[in-house]
């Protein structure tokens, strides 16, 4: 109940469509999307790899890796790749790629793009670990999916699904963005959601039992 007041106080607008189905490379409105993100200009915020089968979060403590629920080996495997695809895609990247505290998070944006590459910032915090600074770390999302991003690279984010659907709306609710898909943003303000993209899917995977 607490949760869904939050959704509703802090999303931006309601929900104008439904949510979003992923696309892949291969796929006509997949290449569509590749090729725009090729012009950069747009945020790409990637959601954490896999995590199933990893026991759920526990002390909800920011540096507490025993206490969370992490990236399983499959994750791991599955980020590797996704940083793999972009370069393979020619896909421009702006650095560092920003990923939230959260391991899950730190760990996915490290094995994608190296961890000399990644800035962590609470800004991307994970919901469950942001106590009473909730508000703060939405404002935080919206202000780097909103903020201009120069052409020929595209901003990267690495966090977590619950709060950019607060930061976004339902488009990006249900099934929309499975652990390890990409939400391709076009900055401004309102922020738009151009499409949900997945490299590297894994065999039933995607969500948690969390």
């Amino acid at each position: 109940m607490i949760r869904r007041a939050l959704l509703l106080l802090l999303a931006p607008l309601p929900a104008v469509a439904a949510e979003l189905t992923p696309l892949r490379p291969g796929m006509r409105e997949g290449d569509a999307l590749v090729a725009r993100l090729r012009a950069g200009g747009l945020v790409l915020f990637l959601r954490h790899a896999d995590t199933r089968g990893e026991p759920c979060d526990r002390s909800f403590r920011v540096d507490d890796r025993e206490g969370q629920r992490n990236i399983s080996r499959a994750g791991r495997g599955q980020a590797a790749s996704i940083g793999q695809r972009l370069e393979e895609l020619g896909i421009p990247v702006e650095t560092p790629v920003l990923a939230g505290p959260v391991f899950r998070a730190r760990d996915t944006a490290e094995a994608a793009f190296g961890a000399a590459q990644v800035r962590v910032t609470d800004e991307l915090l994970a919901d469950d670990y942001a106590g009473g600074r909730l508000a703060e770390v939405i404002e935080g999302h919206r202000r780097l999916l909103s903020s201009p991003v120069a052409a020929g690279a595209n901003r990267v984010l690495v966090g977590h699904r619950t709060p950019l659907i607060m930061a976004l709306g339902e488009v990006v609710g249900g099934q929309a963005l499975p652990e390890g898909a990409l939400a391709v943003v076009s900055p401004g303000s309102p922020a738009r959601v151009l499409g949900i993209l997945e490299l590297a899917p894994l065999p039933g995977g995607g969500f948690h039992g969390c």
